[in-house]
């Protein structure tokens, strides 16, 4: 279970307030399993007036949802899916906004000795050689394209009892995991905000494989004329702003810095 109370975030996020606008925006479970979004929406909601809906999937979802006009923006962390969506005009553009990292996550008792690899793709291998449990979000998520790259680097197409995939989000895979005593494949940020750790551990980490970039992109109004253009812009200035940076790299768990902003000027 999550620190975020996701009834409650519900209802913050749903709930309008007087005078504000409502924007739309699909982002990925790990982006709202991480705690990040109680910290920005109330404030970008004082600061620009607009109150922020979010819809939270995986990022093949997420971009099915924009490419659908049911959005009016879209936060993901799938680099290459992302300029496949606004090469076809889904978006007007990606922006970059920050980025975190994956990591390996299993038994603390290590049976596929993972911890001791010196790549991901060599992780990975070990856990399979091993045979050992390993939960699979199998969503089409951004975590999950990200999961199957390091899996194809490693020559390996996994299959088999030993490999669940389960067609759900970050938080619901990793209760899976914790449940199987399985390793999965995670983001930092999820990982750190998850209560349920049973007898997992973080095993493997710091691979540059392991990179999470996370980007906005509005959805193209030239494609669905009703979205809110003028929202959307106003909303991604406040995110690439000096008081997003603070918050967002001034966000931690146990210590632990959870994002870093990158944004650049365009």
């Amino acid at each position: 279970m999550f620190k975020t109370a996701f009834a409650a975030l519900s209802a913050l996020w749903l709930a309008t307030a007087a005078g504000a606008e409502e924007l739309k925006m699909a982002v990925t479970t790990s982006f709202a399993n991480s705690g990040l979004a109680e910290v920005l929406l109330p404030e970008i909601q004082k600061d620009t007036g607009i109150e922020v809906q979010l819809l939270v999937v995986g990022t093949g979802q997420a971009l099915k949802l924009g490419e659908a006009g049911d959005v009016d923006a879209v936060l993901v962390h799938a680099k290459a899916a992302e300029e496949a969506f606004v090469e076809a005009g889904h978006a007007t553009h990606r922006r970059e906004i920050m980025y975190n990292d994956f990591i390996v996550v299993g038994p603390a008792g290590d049976p596929a000795g993972a911890k001791a690899a010196g790549s991901a793709s060599e992780a990975f291998a070990l856990i399979e050689e091993a045979q050992a449990p390993f939960v699979s979000r199998g969503d089409d998520s951004g975590t999950h394209k990200a999961e199957l790259k390091i899996w194809a680097s490693a020559g390996i197409e996994p299959a088999g009892d030993w490999y669940k995939a389960v067609g759900q989000g970050m938080g619901a895979a990793l209760n899976t995991a914790a449940g199987m005593d399985a390793y999965i494949f995670a983001d930092r940020a999820s990982w750190l905000n998850f209560d349920n750790k049973a007898g997992l551990d973080l095993l493997f980490e710091g691979d540059p494989a392991l990179f999470n970039q996370y980007a906005y992109l509005p959805v193209n109004p030239e494609k669905h004329a009703h979205v809110k253009a003028d929202a959307a812009k106003a909303l991604e200035d406040w995110l690439v702003s000096d008081k997003a940076k603070g918050l967002i790299e001034g966000y931690q768990i146990g210590g632990q810095q959870l994002f870093h902003f990158n944004a650049e000027a365009m």
